[in-house]
């Protein structure tokens, strides 16, 4: 019911928890900061593959965004991670060439579109000791949220940016030093491209 989140300062991706309204009786899932997650994918290791439930397809890496698409000097240093935490899905890294710049892409699929938005609230909620500012609304697929500010120890800028499309809950994550955040409009732009990929892949 959750993808876990490995660290966006070794290997990360962004951590997605959906709560109760996933199913009756699923974990509550805690994901822990860019800068001291990194346990969950040392566990398993980067890439690993879990097993989604039956009868699901056990490969979204279609719908992820490519390095290309964030311009730059951006690149992914390992592969994508399918179905992170036993939950359906994938997750990406991307780091610029100084590793000044982080972004973590991570995509859960959900049993339908209700479920997907319902998530969008618990994945806030996950963020509320992992970033101060307040989350403001954003035009990018459904339920659409975006929140920038810093990390409790003031050791990088921290932006997330959450949506919905169909039954995929998009969970984007950039991290930089504290006095470069990422603009919003980067952010933006990264986030339509990847719910482009999205529509592509589900609906096209």
């Amino acid at each position: 019911m959750r993808i876990a989140r490995t660290s966006v300062a070794s290997w990360a991706v962004v951590a997605i928890v959906v709560g109760a309204a996933t199913a009756a009786g699923c974990a509550s899932s805690k994901t822990s900061s860019p800068s001291s997650s990194a346990a969950a994918a040392s566990s398993a290791g980067p890439g690993s593959v879990t097993s989604p439930s039956s009868g699901q397809p056990s490969d979204y890496s279609a719908l992820l965004i490519t390095a290309n698409d964030l311009g730059g000097d951006f690149t992914a240093p390992q592969p994508p991670v399918l179905n992170p935490n036993n939950a359906v899905g994938v997750a990406q890294f991307f780091v610029n060439a100084d590793k000044s710049r982080r972004i973590g892409d991570s995509i859960q699929i959900e049993a339908d579109p209700a479920t997907a938005a319902a998530g969008v609230d618990n994945t806030k909620a996950n963020y509320g000791s992992r970033v101060s500012g307040p989350w403001q609304p954003i035009d990018v697929g459904s339920n659409g949220a975006i929140i920038s500010g810093t990390s409790p120890d003031n050791s990088q800028a921290v932006t997330v940016l959450l949506f919905t499309e169909g039954r995929a809950l998009v969970d984007l994550e950039f991290d930089s030093a504290p006095n470069d955040p990422i603009d919003a409009g980067v952010a933006t732009d990264v986030a339509r491209k990847q719910d482009a990929a999205i529509k592509k892949g589900l609906h096209g």
